[in-house]
């Protein structure tokens, strides 16, 4: 054993009796990422620090994915989902339309409706907002308070990640949502630097999604944020960003959950020819992820984005595999299937744990009348067992 690992050993088990780690050390362990037995001390504690927060559960949301519009102001240079109004691939679904998807979903045991898309395409594409006028709707965010409503009268519980929201568009879909999210990204400014990942994107400015995170606490919104690894940030911009996540948990008490997302490239943007992360190195993000949220906050990985990792996911302490629909594609990701509910059974119980339907709100803050408004609350306990998870709607073994 060198003396770097032994170091590493030390202070991951300090953390996780501790049950988070510091910062100096957090760095500390992100500057030797790439060391085997570094890496290794911090899987091995984070999977502890799992353990200790949850037992041998892991979690996953069935879901219907309905991407409301893919018209976007931003341009990110990784991105393939937001099109301009002339594409063919250009889509913005009527409520007849989100009503249909919604029906396939509860008729495969869905329980939640995601709702993502664009950020505010009305301020950039006229044809667009005269659209949503002819509808009758002044914004977007309007439009999507309607789309909710659909989701939540044909049976399913909505999460809306939409991007920026004001605090009185958040206030607006609340009643309608059983939770909301926005990927933090990276608190890094320099991403929106020219010829960076998010030059062409003012909604992915660090100051804005920070500010959206601290409102949301502050309506009590069961959140879900994330961040993305590999666009152009470095070691220290994600620990930076790690810490931001733990100390908007600290200050408000509404973080769900993190997603640690890693890139990849894709045909067609303008980061194609960019190098995705190590697989190893994705599993050292995210176990030092777990050691630096700490017991409180959920860490989930896609499975479709690293699906011959999951195995070591899971020993670096991955709680929750996020949403998976057994109706829709992920419009984000089109070229990375989902594996069926039962395959990830399957492989998280030969890794020793046992997966678990939730829904798009978590037991932590279901408990919580004050994180819910109108007849949400009331509607998601309906769903859910006494522990609250949720009761079977079909089953994972019918998936």
């Amino acid at each position: 054993m060198t003396a770097e690992t032994a170091e590493a050993e030390r202070i991951v088990k300090d953390a996780v009796e501790a049950g988070c780690i510091a910062r100096s050390e957090a760095e500390w362990l992100a500057e030797r990422i790439a060391d085997s037995g570094v890496r290794g001390a911090m899987m091995d504690g984070a999977a502890e620090s799992k353990r200790m927060a949850c037992g041998d559960t892991v979690t996953v949301s069935r879901n219907v994915f309905i991407p409301l519009t893919n018209l976007c102001r931003d341009r990110c240079t990784y991105c393939t989902f937001a099109k301009q109004p002339d594409s063919a691939e250009a889509k913005t679904y009527t409520l007849s339309e989100v009503a249909d998807l919604v029906r396939g979903g509860d008729l495969t045991g869905c329980i939640e409706a995601l709702f993502c898309l664009g950020d505010k395409p009305e301020i950039a594409y006229r044809s667009y907002k005269e659209w949503l006028e002819g509808e009758g709707f002044r914004s977007t965010a309007e439009y999507l308070v309607e789309g909710c409503k659909v989701g939540v009268e044909g049976g399913l519980l909505p999460h809306t990640n939409a991007g920026i929201l004001s605090v009185a568009e958040m206030e607006a879909l609340k009643p309608h949502n059983a939770s909301m999210g926005l990927m933090l990204e990276s608190t890094s400014p320099k991403l929106r630097g020219k010829g960076q990942a998010h030059q062409y994107a003012p909604d992915k400015d660090p100051k804005v999604r920070l500010r959206m995170h601290e409102e949301a606490g502050e309506l009590r919104i069961p959140f879900t944020t994330g961040m993305l690894i590999g666009i152009g940030e470095d070691a220290m911009d994600r620990v930076d960003t790690l810490f931001a996540i733990r100390d908007l948990d600290e200050r408000h008490g509404h973080i769900q959950e993190a997603i640690i997302q890693p890139f990849h490239p894709k045909p067609g943007t303008g980061m194609r020819w960019a190098s995705a992360l190590p697989d190893e190195a994705v599993a050292g993000w995210i176990a030092l992820a777990r050691l630096v949220l700490g017991r409180k906050i959920q860490v989930q990985a896609p499975p479709n984005l690293a699906p011959g990792l999951l195995e070591q996911l899971l020993h670096a302490g991955v709680s929750d595999w996020g949403g998976v629909s057994p109706v829709t594609l992920d419009f984000i990701n089109p070229e990375a299937p989902w594996p069926t509910l039962r395959e990830l059974r399957d492989r998280t119980e030969a890794a020793g744990q046992k997966l678990v339907e939730r829904l798009p709100v978590y037991p932590r803050h279901l408990v919580q009348p004050e994180y819910f408004a109108g007849e949400m609350r009331e509607r998601a306990l309906t769903f859910t067992d006494d522990r609250g998870y949720a009761l079977p709607r079909g089953g994972l073994e019918a998936s």
